[in-house]
């Protein structure tokens, strides 16, 4: 008998410490996210629904003018994040995690200073790197004009400036993956890789042949997060090239295009809730299930390697 009023004293515990997490997730994540699947498809007058007008705005969005070519714009150059991302971003993570997992002298304080960039704000990050690539007085041509080469205004250049971002992205970012393909190394038995050193395996060989397939968990993790990351960018693009993508568009991506659409610039302060929502659901729809397939087929490398 006295089991009871404990386990009903503890249930009531665990509620009351779970309450405030679920209130916020449901206030800030669940009501909106509701909200905007349902204002979707209306038609708006200000910032109220008018009339349900169905899948008109997933229409607009998609296949009208002015709205489809903007969307697909800012799909391609989210795509081209996510390619670059993989390649150079982690990549590169791949190679300092393999490194590490050499314990050289001082690799704990690499690692530290590998991490770092990855507690600070995408704010600051951002704000910190426009002060860097400006064409006048920053840090970057001013290095480059001591070896006599005159740079370019990297964010004002539109073959440049969507890559000058990724490349902050990979600055703030790259510590990351290599953590997680890391741990994914250091998870591997030294057995095997003294047998491989044993065997004739040199560096190259080891990274592709041996721990390469060894790691696939973590490159489960690392290629659906960096996808899941690259089309649901903001921050960045945000602080170094504005709300319109500039210059020209070089820069636009969807989350920008969604939230200029819904909320306005500081240029132009019409607001569109309907095609901004309609906007929100596809980017939501084409993350959910592109992250779903992509999980699908790399579990399924994981289990044949």
């Amino acid at each position: 008998m006295p089991r009871r009023p404990r386990r009903w004293r503890r249930g009531m515990w665990i509620a009351v410490l779970l309450a405030p997490g679920l209130a916020v997730m449901t206030l800030f994540v669940a009501v909106p996210l509701l909200s905007s699947f349902r204002y979707a498809f209306y038609n708006f007058k200000g910032v109220l629904p008018d009339a349900f007008i169905g899948l008109a705005n997933f229409g607009d969005v998609l296949f009208e003018a002015p709205f489809a070519a903007q969307t697909w714009r800012a799909l391609w150059h989210n795509c081209v994040v996510f390619v670059s991302l993989m390649v150079v971003q982690n990549g590169l993570a791949y190679l300092i995690a393999f490194a590490l997992l050499k314990t050289l002298p001082g690799h704990r304080i690499h690692q530290t200073i590998i991490f770092l960039p990855v507690v600070l704000s995408a704010v600051i990050v951002g704000f910190l790197w426009k002060l860097f690539l400006h064409p006048l007085f920053g840090l970057v041509n001013a290095a480059l004009a001591l070896v006599g080469i005159n740079g370019p205004p990297w964010l004002g250049n539109e073959s440049t400036a969507l890559g000058s971002i990724i490349f902050t992205n990979a600055w703030h970012w790259v510590g990351f993956p290599a953590l997680i393909f890391l741990a994914g190394m250091q998870r591997i038995s030294k057995e095997t890789l003294e047998a491989a050193r044993i065997d004739g395996a040199d560096d190259r060989v080891l990274m592709t042949r041996i721990i390469w397939p060894l790691v696939a968990p973590s490159t489960t993790i690392v290629a659906t997060l960096t996808f899941i990351g690259s089309f649901n960018w903001f921050e960045l693009p945000y602080v170094m090239a504005g709300a319109t993508g500039s210059p020209g568009g070089a820069t636009d991506v969807l989350g920008l295009l969604f939230y200029r659409t819904a909320f306005g610039t500081a240029s132009s302060g019409l607001q569109d809730f309907g095609h901004g929502s309609a906007l929100a659901v596809l980017m939501f729809a084409f993350i959910a299930i592109t992250s779903g397939i992509g999980l699908h087929f790399l579990r399924r490398r994981e289990i044949e390697a």
